[in-house]
């Protein structure tokens, strides 16, 4: 029992040791690890955040964290949303900097063990690293189909263009897709996604002025 109490503390410290090398190097993340494991075909192309185009940040925060300039990492009011209303809307209530930290240290699924683990480390890295580099990091690391990873290589796969060329539907579409990957596609979307895909394009104006904390 006491064993298993001390693993969040120490998977705590692995992951911010190699948090500090990650401040100058694009990590992988977990699932591409697990990919080049079993010898499965990765398309990944990290690029700085100066060359992919605003839309897609502007689509993503619109999207998945609309607080993100504004929070440490942890949007501790939607979480107790959830704790408290098991039916609320911000049902998971995870932040851009919560998902970067799992993609990138931890593993798919939910338990208490891992949140143990994510939510410090996505207040620490919000401070470690600053919402420039944690939103370049979630970028390149965010799945956009089956093996597919990282906006660079998403773009030229769907959309057969570099990043820093998106417009705003097609930054829209991607952003639409990432709550399910797999199943949801960029290039080829579904009614639902593309009605997802306008509302955020909707959106995506009326957050511009919530992304300051990623110009230089």
């Amino acid at each position: 029992m006491g064993a298993l109490l001390l693993l969040p503390a120490v998977g705590f410290v692995l992951a911010l040791t190699l948090a500090l090398v990650y401040s100058a190097v694009m990590p992988p993340s977990t699932l591409m690890l697990g990919r080049w494991v079993t010898l499965q075909p990765v398309n990944w192309d990290p690029v700085p955040l100066s060359a992919i185009a605003p839309a897609l940040t502007q689509a993503v925060i619109a999207s998945e964290d609309q607080r993100f300039c504004l929070d440490h990492g942890v949007d501790f009011g939607a979480i107790r949303e959830v704790v408290e209303d098991e039916d609320s809307p911000n049902r998971g209530a995870s932040t851009i900097a919560m998902q970067t930290v799992k993609n990138v240290f931890l593993w798919p699924g939910r338990s208490y063990i891992r949140k143990a683990i994510e939510i410090p480390l996505a207040l620490t890295l919000d401070t470690l690293w600053g919402k420039r580099r944690m939103m370049e990091i979630y970028l390149n690391v965010a799945e956009w189909g089956d093996g597919i990873y990282g906006a660079q290589a998403a773009s030229r796969h769907w959309f057969g263009k570099d990043a820093s060329r998106l417009n705003r539907g097609e930054a829209a579409l991607l952003a639409a897709v990432l709550p399910n990957p797999i199943t949801r596609s960029a290039g080829r979307p579904s009614p639902g996604v593309r009605r997802r895909a306008a509302r955020i394009q909707g959106l995506m104006g009326q957050v511009d002025g919530l992304t300051g904390c990623l110009r230089r």
